[in-house]
């Protein structure tokens, strides 16, 4: 017990130094954008299980409130992942609020964006915004989550790898 408390105390101590050497700071962003295909509502459904038929028969998903079918949650708020995959390199979801606003079908190009909310500097977590929107502009996910940041990593760790997504140092002004 005394060595978890000794081994806490030291990430606690290191989360703010951490989040520093990886540049985070409230207000940045990043993003990717993808394109939803039928591949990957299928791979979806084999790795979960989920064959919904709103997702697999379009002439069930025609006759439904959507009209057509539409992609699985997971397959839209999963670029969400790789956003911090990518952004947060040894930071682990904890916690996720999320609201799903309109639906993504198979075609349909989403822009997943996170943002900085606020950095612990007493525990090794940072709040984030999180929100998915489709080509046309309409919002489909919106929400919060927190990561932990595993301040046992040296600071640049896995910040090699950081293709494929975008960062801004942007200023958040409240607006949406």
């Amino acid at each position: 017990m005394a060595l978890y408390a000794a081994k806490r105390a030291g990430r606690d101590r290191c989360a703010g130094e951490y989040a520093r050497a990886v540049r985070l700071r409230v207000g940045e962003t990043a993003s990717r954008t993808v394109r939803i295909t039928d591949e990957h509502i299928e791979l979806f459904a084999r790795l979960t299980g989920d064959r919904n038929p709103i997702h697999h028969d379009e002439e069930f998903a025609r006759r439904s409130r959507f009209g057509g079918r539409i992609a699985q949650g997971g397959v839209v708020t999963g670029i969400l992942d790789a956003i911090g995959a990518s952004e947060l390199p040894g930071c682990v979801l904890i916690e996720q609020t999320l609201r799903y606003l309109a639906p993504v079908r198979p075609g349909d190009s989403i822009t997943g964006e996170i943002e900085v909310l606020a950095l612990r500097e007493d525990r090794p977590t940072a709040r984030l915004g999180v929100r998915v929107t489709r080509e046309d502009g309409t919002r489909a996910v919106e929400g919060e989550a927190t990561v932990l940041i595993d301040a046992t990593l040296p600071p640049d760790a896995g910040t090699s790898g950081r293709s494929g997504a975008s960062r801004s140092g942007h200023r958040s002004t409240g607006a949406t």
